[in-house]
């Protein structure tokens, strides 16, 4: 940059809205964002989570509603997690294998209700189908066990498949399970589904909520550190990302979100692919609690972050606030 100033005055292009518009870098629309939802049994059935103030289980029939209305808000995509009644978990996760749990049944219902109108992006994990808490299977000594624990992810991600899912998203971070994956996708003709790997998952302390919403956070045992990554390390996620890409994943995730932007950032500019982030249950609660305690416009707030987002590298965001900030982005 050779001019100075009063030749260059940055304050020119910021004068009004039109140029502020017209200068603007990072651009966030509603097709930018994910909607988490939360799905539990019953009949028009909403069930508030405590911890996640404005976010509800649905039963089934309000997934699909919640799907027509994204839509309307031009939302391209849901991610759907199950809140598995305890006498439905076991020490194998087996419900994650029935074609009638309530993954399925809600995938069939906003496909019923939508078509493809819209995208189903389904976890694969076994943490809200196990009555430790835990992601994978165990051992006698408690610990998650890696390849018998791929072995029946595979059998979960072609079930969502066959379902209708149109992206799959194992969050386990077990080693090896995208190519186990996309192999068995490919070999029962679901060529067309996509994985969005959680590539660079951390070992948080934002997860928290989200525990409650899927409620396997009073049965945890232990905690996830064998598995998930430490959030001391940022190598450590490019090794993990190159390995899913390898593998055959689609696009890729790093979860928590803001904690974690410069983890965005360096998977974009190293791989140069689609990449996500997670704004988890932990940073949405921050947000509705400096809201409520007068610390902040939620409005704003909601809307900084995740053009924060989008700013580091993001090709979209998983966030609860989805349908507000949509709401808001179309007014």
């Amino acid at each position: 940059m050779t001019a100075s100033y009063p030749n260059l005055r940055m304050r020119r292009a910021r004068s009004s809205s039109w140029s502020r518009a017209l200068y603007r870098e990072t651009v966030l629309t509603p097709a930018d964002l994910i909607w988490p939802l939360f799905v539990t049994d019953g009949e028009g059935v909403e069930e508030p989570v405590a911890s996640l103030p404005g976010v509800s289980r649905w039963s089934v029939d309000g997934i699909a509603a919640r799907a027509k209305e994204a839509v309307r808000l031009g939302i391209p995509c849901l991610a759907l997690f199950p809140n598995t009644q305890p006498g439905r978990r076991s020490d194998d996760g087996a419900e994650a294998l029935s074609p009638d749990n309530l993954m399925c049944r809600a995938i069939k219902a906003i496909k019923d209700a939508c078509g493809n109108d819209i995208g189903v992006l389904t976890d694969v994990a076994l943490d809200p189908y196990t009555s430790h808490g835990q992601d994978g299977l165990l051992d006698s000594a408690g610990y998650v066990v890696n390849d018998d624990t791929v072995a029946v992810l595979v059998d979960q991600a072609l079930n969502q498949a066959e379902a209708g899912a149109d992206v799959i998203a194992p969050s386990d971070m077990m080693d090896g399970r995208v190519k186990a994956i996309r192999m068995a996708l490919e070999m029962g003709g679901h060529h067309n589904v996509q994985i969005m790997s959680y590539a660079a998952k951390y070992a948080s302390a934002f997860y928290g909520p989200f525990r409650d919403a899927v409620g396997s956070g009073g049965l945890l045992k232990g905690d996830k550190r064998s598995y998930q990554m430490d959030p001391a390390n940022g190598e450590e996620a490019l090794r993990e990302v190159a390995l899913d890409l390898a593998e055959g994943a689609d696009s890729v995730m790093v979860k928590p979100g803001l904690p974690y932007l410069d983890i965005v950032r360096r998977v974009k500019e190293r791989f140069e692919v689609p990449v996500f982030a997670y704004q988890v249950s932990g940073e949405y609660a921050m947000i509705e609690a400096a809201a409520a305690a007068g610390a902040g416009d939620r409005d704003a707030l909601v809307l900084e972050t995740l053009i924060a987002f989008k700013r580091a590298g993001c090709s979209g965001v998983l966030t609860y606030h989805a349908a507000h900030a949509a709401r808001l982005l179309g007014a």
